[in-house]
């Protein structure tokens, strides 16, 4: 007789198998302090409550959890689709450097109109550069995870230079464009923290994608062409509309996130600032398999855990960038679980 598994024992190894790679970031953090701190136990208690005891960590952390959400939410629906879009960060930068020239732009129009035309100029470059990979998929039969890593690798420098040569002057930075205009900066609703109002807006956008993706046709659509693409080749579903609807969708909401670190956080488009980003947003939506409503939950647990980390490694004179480490442990983990999976 073959034995099947009950629901409740699914939900077990579902949850089991989300956790595993936080878990694993987590051991080796653990692992780091007791080898590098000269403090183990003072740095370990640090890496547990310290978010939890500074108004300006607490906030970083819930800060760095809606970007995670929402660049996550970009990741998702291109995994729901059976596409894998790994060039997050570049449009996240693109979305960043976009909004922040149009916003520091002085314009004789009221700012609810500027900020609207910086929002959608950003969302439709972001959506056009990820829907370049769909192109190609269909025109040219390319891999969307090749294409989509490589515009994003060839945008990174590109937009390096655009920020050198608009502010060519001696006087001027060369590493960031001009602040944003006042009037279009979120403010922090946990001073000294950049926690603002984009953390509630990624969490509205996590559950309409969620209601998107599991309570309508087209959702259903792109749930199929994601796990079984063959059978949506037979029923006469469109490869087309799903590559660049899923994609377009993915790119628009990775530069959103670029336009809520401008207008939240940095009020400013730096060189560098997306550094993460996109990486870190990936794992989020690969841990929780991209369900939309699970990311928020895993989204905080790995801003938790990375935030921490970072104030450990600064305040304890760790030679080497902790957090770095651990991003490309997550996903190392995340890789080694879907590999055993698939056997």
């Amino acid at each position: 007789m073959k034995y099947k598994n009950t629901s409740f024992e699914k939900s077990i190894s579902k949850f089991f198998s989300m956790i595993f790679s936080p878990a694993i970031g987590f051991a080796v953090c653990i692992l780091l302090i007791f080898i590098f701190s000269k403090k183990p136990l003072d740095s370990l208690s640090l890496f547990f409550t310290g978010t939890f005891t500074s108004r300006y960590y607490f906030g970083s952390m819930l800060n760095t959890a809606g970007f995670l959400m929402t660049a996550g939410l970009g990741a998702s629906i291109a995994l729901k689709s059976g596409n894998m879009n790994l060039g997050g960060e570049g449009q996240i930068y693109l979305g960043g450097y976009i909004s922040a020239l149009i916003l520091s732009i002085p314009l004789q129009i009221p700012p609810v109109l500027h900020f609207f035309i910086a929002l959608l100029t950003s969302i439709l470059c972001g959506a056009t550069i990820a829907s370049f990979s769909a192109f190609l998929k269909e025109v040219r039969g390319a891999e969307v995870l090749l294409t989509s890593f490589l515009l994003s690798a060839a945008s990174l420098p590109l937009i390096d230079g655009l920020i050198t040569n608009a502010n060519g002057k001696a006087n001027q930075n060369l590493l960031a464009l001009p602040y944003i205009n006042e009037e279009f900066k979120l403010h922090s609703l946990l001073p000294p923290s950049p926690f603002n109002a984009s953390f509630f807006i990624a969490v509205i956008l996590c559950i309409l994608t969620w209601l998107l993706i599991n309570k309508t046709y087209t959702g259903r659509k792109i749930q199929i062409w994601g796990t079984a693409p063959l059978f949506a080749e037979y029923a006469g579903f469109s490869s087309a509309k799903n590559s660049f609807f899923s994609l377009a969708a993915s790119g628009a909401l990775h530069a959103l996130t670029g336009v809520t670190a401008v207008c939240g956080t940095y009020f400013t488009c730096h060189k560098g600032f997306y550094a993460g980003m996109g990486w870190n947003a990936l794992s989020a939506a690969l841990i929780v398999s991209s369900n939309p409503l699970a990311l928020i939950p895993a989204s905080i647990l790995l801003s938790w855990l990375y935030n921490s980390a970072d104030r450990v490694g600064l305040t304890q004179g760790f030679g080497f960038d902790i957090s770095g480490i651990l991003q490309g442990v997550v996903l190392f983990s995340i890789a080694l679980r879907t590999g055993t999976r698939g056997k």
